[in-house]
């Protein structure tokens, strides 16, 4: 127990609350005004700023290719909620641009790219 914090009864945890609430500064995810989903695309627009925050700034780095609100998520330890509070900021701010991912309606048939494949094998 040499530790100072834990000297006062409880350790900083790694992914308590208290840390979370500081990351967002207490906001929530704002909903109707960002509509981000987890299979959302984000992707950097440029580059982080010096005096930027370094969750932001991990997220921008991060995107320099497309990847999912989920897979930001996986990527910093973060859950879903907070990451979408930061890439909020992160589009307010014009740091990140979010695309909309590919509708499965949009994707080719799996028969057809199967017959396609199978027609190609047996040239």
């Amino acid at each position: 127990m040499s530790d100072p914090e834990q000297k006062k009864g409880r350790a900083w945890e790694e992914g308590g609350p208290e840390r979370l609430y500081v990351l967002t500064s207490g906001r929530k995810p704002a909903g109707r005004q960002a509509p981000l989903d987890m299979v959302t695309l984000i992707v950097s627009r440029g580059e982080a700023g010096p005096g930027m925050q370094p969750e932001l700034a991990a997220i921008v780095r991060i995107c320099d290719y497309p990847l999912s609100v989920a897979e930001v998520s996986a990527y910093l330890h973060l859950p879903v909620s907070v990451v979408t509070v930061l890439l909020t900021e992160l589009l307010a701010s014009g740091h990140v641009e979010a695309r909309a991912s590919v509708p499965a309606k949009s994707l080719p048939d799996i028969e057809l790219l199967e017959a396609v494949m199978h027609g190609l094998q047996n040239l």
